[in-house]
């Protein structure tokens, strides 16, 4: 089987974009590494995209050359998501993780990283629908958008205060460097006091939030 790459995830995306493209311009909206898709996507056809939403999701950045090394800079150091990861990446190919294990342990660890507001029987509703392998080169294709196509879309980052995969501190980080590469298009900012997943644990503050966008 062929390895799946950024670009496919991109051309996905477009293709659903310009079928929407005659009812006018979509929103789209990515969930952590759903950012690097909506990147890819928005550099692509930006003249159909009405405006990107990265809820605490990666936004490729200088000092993340792939959009997605946690442990090269400071700030993600505190990610515990590594916990739940099964093998060796280099040799399946995949981020891979068991949303089936019926070990107490190892769910806590999944509930801690991904859900860690909402209680272990909700968790354990969304693992059921996990995928569990994400292809490892969605982590190393380079994903940054030009400051002429992807930079001059207006973008709004949810940030999520008690995100324990992508912590608070390197979302505000991508925040920053986005921002220094289209001073004059920034992020515009929201905040929900959340785990990584607010689409379960807070699903009615995260629907206010896009739907004042």
């Amino acid at each position: 089987m062929a390895a799946v790459h950024l670009a496919d995830y991109r051309d996905a995306i477009v293709e659903q974009v310009r079928r929407m493209a005659p009812y006018g311009e979509v929103t789209l909206v990515g969930h952590s590494f759903g950012g690097l898709a909506i990147t890819a996507a928005a550099e692509a056809v930006p003249d159909l995209i009405r405006r990107l939403v990265y809820v605490t999701a990666y936004v490729p950045v200088e000092s993340l050359p792939n959009g997605a090394a946690l442990s090269s800079v400071p700030e993600g150091e505190s990610s515990i998501s590594g916990a739940i990861l099964i093998g060796d990446p280099t040799k399946t190919g995949a981020m891979r993780i068991n949303p089936r294990s019926a070990d107490a342990d190892y769910v806590e660890k999944g509930r801690a990283a991904l859900y860690g507001d909402v209680p272990t029987n909700e968790y354990l509703r969304f693992a059921a629908y996990f995928n569990p392998d994400l292809p490892l080169a969605l982590a190393f294709d380079d994903a940054h958008g030009t400051p002429a196509r992807w930079g001059r879309i207006p973008r709004t980052f949810v940030r999520a205060t008690e995100d324990r995969t992508i912590p608070l501190a390197l979302q505000d980080r991508m925040i920053a460097e986005a921002d220094a590469v289209t001073p004059r298009n920034p992020f515009g900012v929201r905040t929900l006091a959340s785990s990584h997943s607010p689409f379960a644990s807070m699903p009615g503050e995260l629907a206010a939030e896009l739907a004042a966008l």
